[in-house]
């Protein structure tokens, strides 16, 4: 009687589940690190967490190559995934010095404006004291620039947008020298809270407000010949007082024209009535 061969039983390896076990593990790993980096934003801490995860993912496909980790043969490619990774740190490397790069041009040129500023700041407040103008002229540094502040007495007469004559020296030292400044230049026109008078050409503060910073803008471009598109000219009325309108002091330091070299451009801000 011929012997059946008995088949010989093949042997199971019981231990493949680690592998999803261990790309389990690794997934948690990698959300873990993006939730650190996230709470605190930091472009270093971003390049890092992209090399990360660039090499986490290289070496999960490679663990589930031909499909998932249970039937699968396991394919790593060491170095294919040592030469990516080195391709892409450099790569990172280079684009953070091009970033640097471009942010230099900028952090330069606001340097050079700000030390324009204060030059022009300086010269100013050398003019207006040598002048004895302190009373009817000021100048500071403000958050939105050097602001040149003049007393509506000193450029106008009552209720009038006309300029007087005695305020082209001013006026013209300015425009001397703003040609050499890379900055915007806002003139505003401040008044009080008074109506204006009956019969006067302006139909309320608005009006007149904006008519005067018009006619110091006009000097500029006009008299001195100076590129308008460097000029703004702005209206407040009785908006943006610097004191509260309560005193006939006060509100002689209200009627206003102001010069401001600008900084960044910004807006200004209303001072509460």
């Amino acid at each position: 009687m011929a012997r059946r061969s008995k088949k010989q039983e093949e042997h199971v390896n019981h231990e493949r589940w680690l592998i999803t076990y261990a790309d389990l593990i690794t997934l948690l790993l990698v959300f873990f690190i993006i939730m650190y980096a996230m709470s605190k934003v930091d472009v270093q801490k971003y390049a890092v967490l992209a090399q990360v995860l660039n090499l986490q993912f290289q070496k999960a496909d490679s663990v589930l190559d031909k499909g998932s980790g249970i039937s699968g043969q396991m394919t790593p490619k060491q170095g294919d995934s040592d030469s990516k990774d080195k391709d892409y740190t450099k790569q990172n490397i280079n684009d953070q010095k091009e970033e640097k790069d471009k942010a230099k041009p900028d952090e330069n040129e606001k340097e050079k404006r700000e030390k324009e500023l204060q030059d022009l700041l300086k010269q100013v407040q050398a003019y207006i004291k040598d002048q004895n103008l302190e009373a009817q002229v000021s100048a500071s540094d403000t958050e939105r620039g050097v602001a040149i502040t003049l007393n509506d007495l000193f450029l106008f007469d009552l209720g009038k947008a006309d300029l007087k004559g005695g305020s082209a020296p001013i006026l013209q030292k300015l425009a001397s020298l703003f040609p050499t400044l890379n900055s915007k230049v806002s003139i505003e026109g401040h008044t009080d809270d008074l109506p204006l008078a009956t019969g006067s050409p302006y139909k309320d503060n608005w009006g007149l407000s904006f008519a005067r910073s018009l006619s110091v803008l006009r000097y500029f471009s006009d008299t001195a010949k100076l590129d308008d598109n460097k000029f703004i000219a702005t209206a407040y009325a009785d908006t943006m007082p610097k004191v509260p309108n309560d005193s006939d002091e006060n509100r002689s330091k209200n009627r206003r024209v102001e010069i401001i070299v600008l900084r960044d451009g910004l807006a200004p801000t209303s001072v509460p009535k």
